[in-house]
């Protein structure tokens, strides 16, 4: 691998706050988090029951493997000082009545957002990954957009909402899809395309800023990355670190598409909706629309299909073995949904699962 020419790869992974004897999150961000003013990598969200970790940006997965280790256990060690845990949990198993953070963005969300705001304490991964251009990076929107359903199955970990289970894998999928700007987008062609659109969705009032612009990919605001925001935080940080590998293979092949001259897929936004909700359904254990052919076929054949899209890519970056080995290991033993149904069964219950839940995030 040569580094010299390899993609940097970040990644910010969301985490509850959650009671440590009975697993109900707890509105105590404030007393987790230092001040805004000591450029702290751990960062507030939208509701006081979650905080956010960063990464730097890495080149190899054995250095961003690290860093997603290392901030969840710094998390982990301030949140015991709060008298609370972190738990990588994509939405919470327990009944919660989420508070917002004081922050006065954040209190103007809630009051025009009203309940999609109030309810939304859901935790997500965003993989940050860079580009050499606005042009390059809207290029990469605009052909990853097929690719990006599977991940949401892979990644599935929020099978319970308020203290029942929903029968999807990921249902934080479901709980964000109600923001006016939330999920797949058409294609751009162009980066002026793109600033002209999230211009006018700016200009429409409906949005308070270009930071509400939740695309499933995005161009980032702050950073010269292309940000992927499909999938759930996950339970374990190897997989973390298998999504961030995939990402950062689609955007190199993406690109590389882009470079030769081949067109994107037109599939529309229609369909990759339905993609999305294939996979935040039915996760891993049953059908997923192909992300060429669009017909529904095994979970397993679609992640297979993925991996081999995007081979070339993986070998430059020397990932190929580490994705390959990771996708086998998280089709034998699940994704996160997986380990909390498999927590519940095993006595507890919701409570256990939250249990389960902390002791595997800073593992």
């Amino acid at each position: 691998m040569d580094t010299t020419t390899v993609r940097s790869v970040g990644v910010e992974e969301e985490l509850l706050l959650v009671d440590p004897a009975t697993g109900h999150p707890r509105a105590v961000a404030g007393a987790v988090l230092r001040s805004p003013g000591d450029n702290d990598p751990l960062v507030a969200e939208l509701q006081r029951e979650q905080l956010e970790t960063g990464t730097r940006p890495c080149l190899t997965m054995d250095e961003l493997s690290d860093e997603v280790r290392r901030w969840r256990r710094e998390a982990s060690e301030r949140a015991r000082q709060a008298d609370v845990e972190v738990a990588a949990l994509a939405t919470s198993p327990l009944p919660v009545d989420p508070s917002v953070s004081p922050m006065a963005r954040y209190r103007r969300i809630c009051e025009e957002y009203g309940l999609t705001a109030q309810e939304q304490l859901t935790c997500g991964c965003h993989v940050h990954v860079g580009v050499e251009s606005d042009e390059e990076g809207v290029a990469v929107l605009d052909r990853v957009r097929p690719w990006l359903a599977p991940l949401i199955a892979l990644s599935g970990n929020s099978p319970f909402w308020q203290g029942r289970d929903t029968g999807y894998t990921s249902y934080r999928s479901q709980v964000w899809s109600r923001w006016p700007s939330s999920g797949p987008v058409e294609l751009f062609g162009s980066a002026k395309r793109y600033h002209a659109a999230v211009q006018a969705m700016v200009d429409s009032g409906t949005l308070l800023d270009r930071g509400m612009v939740y695309f499933d990919a995005r161009l980032s605001a702050n950073y010269p990355t292309v940000e992927i925001r499909v999938a759930d935080v996950c339970l374990d940080a190897d997989d973390t670190v298998l999504i961030a590998a995939l990402i950062r293979a689609l955007v190199e092949t993406a690109a590389r598409e882009w470079l030769q001259g081949e067109p994107p897929d037109p599939m529309s936004v229609p369909l990759l909706r339905l993609a999305s909700w294939r996979a935040g359904r039915s996760g891993l254990d049953g059908q997923l629309l192909h992300p060429v052919g669009h017909t529904p076929v095994p979970a397993e054949q679609v992640l297979r299909t993925l991996v081999e899209h995007c081979a070339a890519a993986l070998i430059s970056a020397g990932d190929l073995a580490l994705v390959q080995e990771r996708v086998h290991a998280v089709l034998r033993r699940g994704n996160g949904a997986a380990a909390q149904h498999e927590a519940l069964r095993g006595g507890g219950g919701l409570a256990g699962v939250v249990a389960t839940a902390v002791a595997r995030t800073a593992a």
